[in-house]
């Protein structure tokens, strides 16, 4: 099971790092979610994935599943969705008051 959410976060941090290089602003935007998603993942096998264990000691269990790593993720979920939102709020107000969202037109001319 480990193996398959690791190449599943492999997956995504390679694609969000190709959409980090596109010249659209959307499509970058949608990269650092894409590597925000595959960080997840990867806190979440890290943890060693136990299936069937409480987060919690209690007496008579020897094998328990540790809540750091989802505590971790849910507060990376709230950070990621926040960031996200900002990004998007950005690329918005720059589309509108730019005409364009290419990379490349927004950086302007050098000898300007």
């Amino acid at each position: 099971m480990e193996i398959i959410i690791s190449i599943l976060a492999g997956t995504l941090f390679a694609t969000g790092i190709y959409n980090l290089l596109q010249k659209q602003m959307l499509r970058i935007i949608i990269g650092t979610v894409l590597i925000s998603h595959g960080a997840h993942l990867f806190i979440l096998t890290m943890g060693k994935l136990k299936t069937g264990a409480p987060p919690i000691l209690i007496e008579g269990v020897k094998d328990y599943t540790d809540p750091l790593p989802q505590a971790l993720i849910l507060t990376s979920i709230v950070i990621s969705f926040g960031i996200t939102s900002l990004l998007l709020v950005l690329a918005y107000r720059t589309a509108t008051e730019n005409n364009t969202d290419n990379m490349e037109q927004l950086r302007g001319n050098e000898h300007e």
